[in-house]
């Protein structure tokens, strides 16, 4: 009798990955792009566990534990179902930054909702036993605001030091409008506790008819969020149109245009809003990409292997198909290195790994894992 073609698939993707490298120039010499690990259906985010291994989301609603010789383990079971519709699904993951303690993890989803779904964010505990698996899974946040059809999801995650969570959201394409008002999360940035609710300190927690989670607004599509380790502020990074993608600094109640302002143009060549770039009230982008590079995932650098780019801040690339590597002096953007193009696949997570090395997500119905480290 023969094997199941799903048995195969199976058998396939568990295997270990024999040692493949790619070389590539750049400012800091030659590159090796080593692929760790192969098999992963279109996967979204990635996560260290104390030990090396890595947590991964596959967007159809899959977490998976990577063994650092690329093995994958079974799907763990308690992921929510998600709406897995265009971009839609299992969206980021991330550890508590006392995970070693208190085995909490976070991620983040497109949720079934109305027909659609809708961002939210869940808590669990991640039991790491003979058969990995979530367990006590509650979800804290659900974005407020009407259902996408599958576009514009956001859903990166980051917590700063005192504890509280970022997430982002998008404006769902077809609520772009909603990204001005304060009474729906789309277009938001939420900063939340551990347990979901709104901080005391947050810049509209007080203010009637304003949702209190909301901490910056005027967003389209951020695919993007980290903290700056130098002084612990928010940066993100979020698509545009056509051209206009951004990198912002992300300060409390603070307006960042969309769709008033944009330097992009809509997918039809007509203009945005005002058709300007920059208006009273509204925060300017730090740097952006006209033509858009469709950036997903971002990491500041503080690793050893590559002393000279400590303090970047490196960007997927979707559309682009490369690596960017942003140098920030002061924090302002004064430079741009493209990195690894003709790789000739899209970047959907850049992770920092706990070997100073540079770890990335491919976006493919057969995506990659790839470790980026210095060249010989």
């Amino acid at each position: 009798m023969k094997p199941c073609l799903a048995a195969l698939a199976l058998l396939v993707i568990a295997a270990p990955l024999p040692a493949q490298s790619q070389t590539f120039n750049s400012s800091a010499g030659p590159l090796a792009v080593e692929t760790i690990a192969r098999g992963l259906v279109h996967p979204w985010a990635l996560a260290f566990l104390p030990d090396g291994r890595m947590l991964v989301t596959e967007r159809p609603g899959r977490i998976r534990i990577v063994a650092r010789d690329g093995k994958l383990s079974e799907p763990l079971a308690g992921v929510p179902r998600v709406f897995a519709v265009s971009q839609g699904g299992l969206l980021d993951i991330a550890l508590d930054r006392d995970f070693a303690r208190n085995r909490t993890v976070y991620f983040s989803y497109a949720e079934p909702f109305e027909g659609g779904g809708r961002t939210a964010l869940a808590r669990a505990q991640l039991e790491l036993g003979a058969t990995p698996a979530l367990s006590a899974v509650k979800v804290i946040y659900r974005q407020q605001g009407p259902a996408s059809r599958g576009n514009h999801f956001g859903g990166r995650i980051a917590q700063s030091a005192d504890g509280n969570l970022f997430v982002s959201n998008g404006e769902h394409f077809t609520g772009r409008d909603s990204a001005q008002t304060l009474d729906s999360h789309l277009g938001k940035i939420v900063r939340i506790t551990p347990d979901g609710a709104a901080p005391k300190d947050n810049p509209f927690a007080d203010r009637a008819g304003v949702l209190p989670e909301i901490w910056s607004y005027g967003h389209r599509n951020p695919q993007g969020l980290a903290i700056n380790p130098a002084d612990g502020l928010l940066w993100e990074q979020e698509h545009g149109a056509m051209g206009g993608d951004e990198i912002n600094l992300i300060m409390p109640g603070k307006n960042y245009g969309w769709p008033v302002v944009s330097f992009g143009v809509n997918y039809d060549g007509s203009k945005v809003g005002t058709g300007r770039s920059e208006a009273p009230g509204m925060e300017p982008p730090l740097w952006h990409w006209t033509p858009s590079i469709a950036p997903s995932g971002m990491t500041f650098y503080t690793g050893d292997l590559f002393p000279a780019w400590k303090g970047s801040l490196f960007n997927g690339a979707l559309k682009f198909q490369l690596l960017s590597r942003l140098d920030i002096k002061d924090g302002r953007v004064v430079a741009e290195e493209r990195l690894l193009q003709g790789l000739n696949e899209r970047i959907r997570d850049v992770r920092q790994g706990p070997d100073g090395a540079l770890y990335l997500l491919t976006d493919a119905d057969a995506g990659r894992i790839l470790r980026v480290v210095p060249g010989k």
